[in-house]
């Protein structure tokens, strides 16, 4: 589950706790009660767990200000802390097959209850970001991706970057929508060069 949607939760239940009280309860009170709700309203089911309300220190603090901006410090916090927890790759290769990455930026399967857990397991990248001309069903709430790679330049820098904003999208933009594929094991080392190598290899069609 995103956690920046609990955040939104949280807010609301924050906003009726309040209405109709004599004495505001503090945010201590309304958080602990907003948890709770939580907690006693999601069910475990299939591979989908309760440890799914479990927050790190980074979603704990993007949750805290998920309705404001969040102030300059707890920004270089967030983006220092997930920085450093970036798996970079032993060989130091990022790029990986863009023909499979393709695939795994389509597929949509894989965390859900309602999926396999030993089936396929994508980005659905598709579904923020425009990427490959030749698909034209494609989300708006991230930027184009459209001939990423021709426009920064074909070198190691920017291999590094896309593979590090993949794998953790929060040591470079603190509380982003976004998810930490690579950090949250939702996508292999594998996966992520393959996605790599979509935005990167002059011959995927992303360049084109």
């Amino acid at each position: 589950m995103n956690m920046r949607i609990i955040g939104w939760t949280v807010a609301a239940c924050a906003a009726v706790a309040v209405v109709g009280c004599a004495t505001k309860p503090t945010d201590a009170e309304v958080s602990a009660k907003a948890t709770q709700m939580l907690k006693t309203s999601f069910k475990a089911r299939g591979q989908a767990g309760l440890d799914r309300l479990d927050q790190d220190e980074t979603q704990k603090l993007c949750t805290e200000y998920a309705t404001a901006v969040p102030p300059k410090d707890v920004v270089t916090k967030v983006e220092k802390a997930n920085f450093a927890a970036i798996k970079w790759p032993a060989d130091g290769k990022y790029l990986g097959d863009w023909k499979k990455g393709e695939r795994v930026a389509q597929e949509g399967r894989g965390k859900q209850f309602s999926d396999d857990p030993k089936g396929p397991v994508g980005g659905n990248c598709y579904a923020c970001h425009q990427l490959a001309p030749q698909e034209v069903s494609y989300g708006t709430i991230g930027p184009s991706l459209y001939q990423f790679g021709k426009l920064r330049g074909y070198n190691d820098e920017v291999r590094k970057y896309a593979y590090g904003k993949i794998w953790n999208a929060e040591a470079y933009n603190a509380c982003t929508l976004m998810p930490r594929f690579g950090h949250s094991g939702i996508l292999s080392e594998e996966q992520v060069r393959d996605l790599v190598a979509l935005l990167m290899d002059p011959d995927s069609p992303v360049n084109k």
